[in-house]
């Protein structure tokens, strides 16, 4: 942000003063008890959404509000590639509010740590580990580095003075480097033997050995093979696969009853504060593989206790397709209850999935308040149709709108581009306020590839993914794939920008990321004889649709008007609306006329926009030489052209004027006179609205 001000959420009330106080019984932005909408059995609140839709910021304002005053943690689990490196993160950051050193988790971390520290980098890596969780723990005290080195020299000592034998000692007698096994239970031993009681530790050591013990009792002690429990679990987590899937899950079942065992009778009855833990980005393995096993745990059968720990986690996209027993809810549905309650044990039944919902034009005009000098009236319309409501590219805008307001109002301050008064047309030309073009910024946190980025600036200008193919390889975009475009399709699918796009869609086919993608293509393009120059690539995508047959006729018409020529365009319906055709041929004009209009404008360096001018018929004296059917279908390829730009101020007169266009076309053309006439009445309406234009029915 800008200023130094805590930022706002705008439309996330719901879940920020509703449902979070009702899990945590912690009023969100008072000090103030709030009754427990869940008395024991809890749900795993899933924030979905796409790239900006806020799902971080969410997690960040919890954080800010909720930070000191009950135990919380926040964990991007993207940055973390395992869930013991995830529950390793929780504990450090839980600790100290819970007031307990997680007795249960503790000898399970510390054992697969450890099991990693069979060489000199792995056992560095493994005691800076152990003791972050030792200081955390309030069980060591220093700086991270002493206390580290303070454990690796007890270490040291212990695997000197253990003897060595079987598999691990060398001919002759001599001392051998210390297998996992001996580097794993010198740490256990270390730990049971300093920080836990010896009566506390044979429970412990039990916990572990009922997940583990085969044929033997385990009372022993021991499992069939004389292994220690937390022992093996440290040998089933180096095994991978199905036996770290295991190890995982006696890890999270610890943390979980440490979790539980920490609240006393007394706070259960005071109603104190729950725990909160914030997952931030579960769609990563680790992430998602840490939510799946707590939802596990929390659906088991006959399942008596309740764990307290409130979790909210993030995922970009949708829930998980395999998640078909969660419960859906819309951010207005969180107002008064979740009306939530697990039914059945499968895990996803643990499961409450709220989308993050897009802002409304009354979130923009709030966010647009404290601009410093009066705005354009339609200027909140117009950047909540540009941007859908998307939140991260309306805070990015309305940002640059209030440092553009700011700038040109202070005195002797050189006002940002662009110069002279800000209007609708002027929003994507705008700058944030470190420098980089608007446009720059949003991209650069909707699509975080540079590669891909660079790939899909100039393919966004292409039809579909066969003339982006065919674009790619006219630019020769750099790359280690064979087919650039399909990567870079690829490349959104993974981002979730898009799922299973027909082949005949641009490859951005969001409208939001299309409008970015291809003024970005028009902000950086390198001039009329570069590859990569907007004439130059318009030129080659019009010569391939014209080489793909007539039903490509509209698209070759796009470009060339894309280029800036009009007339050209202008002379081609022309000359198919004076032949005599059948009406369905009517229904083929218009959709040509229509689709050619949508044509995205040339750079402002390379041509002046007289669109709105032409249209009004301020420059009919230029086309003396043409007949009126002529000027007319000029008049409205120019409306059409100027209304379809999303940043374009509806007026009614020329809204108007499409009808008047089209209904002097109908009484000029006896068989498509009905046609026409239809589109008259309904396409002046749908301009207006920014809605696709109807076709007529036959």
């Amino acid at each position: 942000m800008h200023t130094s001000e805590t930022p706002r959420l705008y439309a996330r009330d719901p879940l920020l003063h509703s449902l979070l106080p009702r899990l945590t019984g912690l009023a969100y932005a008072e000090r103030a008890r709030v009754p427990w909408e869940h008395d024991k059995d809890l749900p795993l609140v899933l924030l979905t959404g796409r790239h900006g839709m806020g799902r971080t910021a969410v997690l960040r304002a919890l954080e800010r509000h909720y930070a000191g005053r009950l135990p919380l943690a926040l964990v991007d689990t993207a940055a973390c590639a395992l869930v013991v490196e995830l529950l390793e993160e929780l504990v450090c950051s839980l600790a100290p509010g819970l007031g307990r050193r997680f007795p249960l988790l503790l000898p399970g971390l510390i054992s697969v740590f450890a099991s990693h520290g069979d060489t000199a980098d792995g056992r560095g890596r493994a005691t800076t580990r152990i003791a972050r969780l030792l200081i955390a723990c309030h069980l060591e005290s220093g700086t991270e580095a002493n206390v580290a080195q303070r454990w690796a020299g007890r270490l040291r000592t212990r695997l000197d003075d253990a003897p060595r034998a079987g598999a691990g000692a060398e001919a002759g007698g001599a001392a051998s480097r210390p297998g996992a096994h001996a580097v794993t239970q010198a740490a256990l031993a270390e730990y049971f033997e300093r920080y836990t009681r010896s009566r506390a530790a044979a429970p412990l050591r039990q916990w572990y050995q009922e997940r583990y013990a085969e044929s033997e009792s385990a009372t022993t002690g021991a499992a069939a093979d004389g292994q220690d429990g937390v022992v093996r679990l440290a040998d089933w987590f180096r095994r991978g696969g199905d036996y770290r899937h295991a190890a995982e899950q006696t890890l999270v079942h610890a943390f979980l009853e440490d979790i539980a065992a920490s609240r006393s009778k007394w706070q259960r009855l005071n109603r104190d504060p729950r725990p909160l833990t914030l997952l931030d980005n579960t769609h990563s393995p680790a992430g998602a593989r840490l939510v799946d096993l707590i939802l596990e745990y929390r659906a088991r059968p006959g399942t008596t206790h309740h764990d307290p720990l409130v979790v909210v986690a993030t995922r970009l996209g949708d829930a998980p397709p395999e998640a078909t027993e969660a419960v859906h809810r819309e951010l207005p549905d969180l107002v008064t209850s979740t009306r939530w309650r697990r039914t059945g044990h499968a895990p996803s039944a643990g499961l409450l999935v709220v989308p993050l919902t897009p802002l409304s034009r009354d979130d923009i005009l709030l966010m647009l308040d404290a601009a410093s000098a009066p705005l354009h009236p339609y200027l909140a319309s117009a950047l909540h149709t540009l941007t859908g409501g998307h939140p991260l590219a309306s805070a990015v805008l309305c940002d640059a709108v209030l440092d553009h307001t700011r700038a040109t109002a202070s005195r002797g301050a050189a006002p940002r581009p662009p110069e002279g008064p800000l209007g609708p047309r002027n929003l994507l030309e705008l700058t944030t306020p470190d420098g980089p073009s608007v446009t720059q910024a949003i991209l650069e946190r909707l699509l975080p590839s540079p590669q891909q980025r660079s790939r899909l600036v100039p393919l966004s200008l292409a039809r579909d993914s066969t003339a982006a193919q065919a674009l790619a390889a006219h630019l020769r975009l750099e790359g280690p794939e064979q087919l650039p475009a399909n990567a870079a399709a690829d490349y959104l699918e993974a981002e979730h920008w898009q799922h299973d796009t027909p082949q005949d869609r641009p490859l951005a086919a969001d409208p939001l990321l299309h409008t970015l993608l291809v003024h970005e293509a028009r902000r950086t393009s390198h001039g009329a004889d570069s590859r990569r120059g907007w004439q130059e690539i318009h030129g080659f995508l019009r010569r391939h649709h014209t080489t793909r047959g007539e039903d490509s006729e509209a698209d070759a018409l796009r470009h060339t008007l894309a280029a800036g020529d009009a007339k050209t365009v202008v002379a081609a319906l022309s000359e198919e609306f004076q032949s005599e055709q059948d009406r369905q041929s009517a229904l083929r004009w218009l959709n040509c006329l229509s689709y050619a209009a949508t044509a995205p404008a040339p750079p402002s360096a390379d041509w002046d926009d007289e669109r709105a001018a032409m249209a009004a018929g301020a420059h009919d004296d230029r086309y003396h030489d043409i007949d009126e059917i002529d000027r007319c279908i000029n008049r409205l390829l120019h409306g059409l052209w100027y209304l379809s730009d999303a940043l374009a101020e509806p007026e009614a007169d020329l809204c108007d004027d499409i009808g008047a266009e089209l209904a002097f076309l109908s009484l000029r053309h006896q068989t498509w006179r009905a046609v026409l006439s239809q589109a008259a009445r309904t396409w002046p309406a749908a301009v207006r609205d920014k809605r696709p234009l109807p076709l007529p029915e036959l």
